[in-house]
């Protein structure tokens, strides 16, 4: 007999009409209701918060990762059923904070509520199941219409359309149809890389590289923050000529506070030391993190900077794959 707990935190899957808009709010037996559970499985549920998933915070990811850690040995999977806008960041959040887990923990949810006509939720939430009773993997996976992402290259792309994910970088790992799961990759083991304690450092800040981007925001930034994220234009280039970012990137790397250089293009990652404007940004000390998505560089800047403020060990984790988050940098 398999034992899989669903835990559940609301969003657009759970909620129901009220005067102010969508809402979660549909009780845990009734979502329950919705799976067609195989004889062999018992299945059961627990309600962990009862949040719209913007309100989802980096606290709320170690809540989670928590409660599975403190039942891992006796369920065989977990199941959560999360809002689908933040849903990207807390699958890479959990894949960090419970990094080497040896069991199957499976995000879902739907772009429309339990309930409604034209629902996609009942065939994400069966769909999860079947992954999660069949697969022989381990770590933090999504499954949403009919495929299954690793959790740290999961990303939505469309705020309407049933097929709101996509794998970001890496190939999906299966297909789910009618009960079936059809394998299409096989990634590495998922190993422990290193002892984490169930804690993240928030003090974090992306910033958007635009023409016209003022170079005082760096320092600006650097007096109140743990570490700068970048998003850089294409291969990792920010400008050195006018309105130049470089000096100030080199003053809070001289004092201590990373800063992650990543791109604002979805695919294909970047090369840092492709062209000048990259290279003069590694030089400055901008740490790359090549194919890695934005949603994943928050949270794996966020736990590492929790286990350690070395800046030597800072830039080998942040580039060092875990959890299938990157490939290369």
């Amino acid at each position: 007999m398999q034992k899989i707990l669903v835990l559940t935190t609301g969003g657009t899957i759970a909620s129901h009409k009220t005067e102010n808009g969508l809402a979660p709010g549909m009780a845990d037996d009734v979502l329950l209701s919705y799976f067609d559970v195989p004889a062999e499985v018992q299945l059961s549920a627990e309600s962990v918060m009862n949040k719209d998933s913007t309100n989802m915070q980096p606290e709320d990811w170690v809540t989670l990762a928590d409660r599975i850690r403190n039942d891992q040995d006796d369920y065989d999977a977990f199941i959560i059923t999360h809002g689908t806008d933040t849903m990207g960041y807390t699958a890479a959040g959990l894949s960090y904070l419970l990094n080497g887990i040896d069991c199957p923990v499976v995000l879902t949810g739907s772009q429309v509520p339990l309930g409604m006509d034209e629902t996609d939720a009942v065939r994400n939430l069966n769909d999860a199941l079947t992954f999660a009773i069949k697969t022989p993997l381990n770590g933090v996976y999504v499954v949403f219409n009919g495929v299954v992402i690793a959790g740290t290259r999961a990303i939505k792309t469309k705020t309407k359309s049933y097929d709101a994910f996509e794998s970001v970088n890496f190939p999906y790992i299966a297909q789910v149809q009618d009960g079936e799961l059809f394998n299409l990759f096989e990634p590495d083991p998922n190993d422990k890389v290193m002892p984490s304690e169930l804690k993240l450092d928030t003090n974090v800040f992306v910033l958007k590289a635009f023409p016209g981007l003022q170079p005082e925001i760096i320092d600006y930034l650097g007096e109140h923050i743990d570490g700068l994220i970048i998003e850089s234009f294409g291969n990792g280039g920010l400008p050195f000529e006018n309105r130049n970012l470089v000096p100030g990137i080199a003053r809070l790397t001289d004092a201590g506070i990373p800063v992650i250089i990543t791109t604002q293009i979805l695919q294909e990652g970047q090369d840092i030391y492709l062209y000048e404007v990259g290279q003069q940004v590694a030089q400055a000390g901008g740490i790359s993190v090549g194919d890695m998505n934005t949603e994943a560089v928050v949270a794996k800047l966020m736990w590492v900077l929790a286990q350690t403020k070395n800046m030597d060990t800072i830039k080998v984790m942040m580039q060092k794959p875990i959890a299938h988050d990157l490939d290369f940098v």
